[in-house]
């Protein structure tokens, strides 16, 4: 199985590094060429409007989001949630997405950069012990459509609960990145369960 990384923008070397650790060889996609070539896609954490920009400068937009539409599997931290939700709350004017994970994002649900914070997280499906979630200017789930499987939640300090790990079939996505710490739970459930 080949897995690529988008590289455009954000912590791609990150995830690069944690597929590394489980043995993987990733690719990082620029190009129709290398998306091609690959069976499997992580879309990384940074700006989920310049993603969007450079991907359609690097003509690699449509091609993604046709793959996905057709099976490919994919996980998207981060922005990348943003980036796989059908839908987003407090979008910037015109802003699109890949598609296919049946939710409603809001970007930025937990603040600024200087909001940034670090909680464990419960996820039965993806570990059986917790996973040390990194939140930076994170999105959360809204919405969840009937085909969504939420794999974890974080309550806040206000008591309020929301999704931060979902999966839709072929689909996975975190509101967290899991790619920043030594913890590759994450990247194996993709691999081990999500691409089966």
């Amino acid at each position: 199985m080949r897995v690529g990384v988008l590289a455009l923008q954000g912590d791609f070397r990150e995830h690069v590094g944690a597929l590394s650790h489980c043995q993987v060889q990733a690719i990082e996609v620029r190009r129709v060429s290398e998306l091609e070539s690959i069976d499997a896609l992580v879309i990384p954490g940074g700006e989920s409007t310049t993603i969007v920009s450079l991907a359609k400068t690097f003509e690699v937009f449509e091609p993604i989001k046709k793959r996905i539409a057709a099976g490919m599997p994919v996980y998207g931290s981060c922005a990348g949630m943003i980036m796989l939700a059908n839908q987003i709350v407090a979008a910037k004017e015109g802003q699109e997405t890949f598609g296919g994970i049946d939710i409603t994002v809001r970007r930025n649900a937990f603040g600024r950069q200087i909001d940034s914070f670090e909680s464990d997280v419960i996820a039965p499906a993806i570990s059986n012990s917790t996973i040390r979630a990194v939140f930076i200017r994170a999105p959360w789930v809204e919405k969840v459509g009937k085909d969504v499987e939420v794999l974890a939640t974080y309550t806040g300090t206000d008591g309020v609960s929301h999704a931060v790990a979902v999966r839709q079939g072929h689909l996975l996505a975190t509101a967290f990145h899991p790619e920043i710490t030594d913890d590759y739970s994450v990247h194996r459930y993709f691999l081990e369960k999500v691409c089966k």
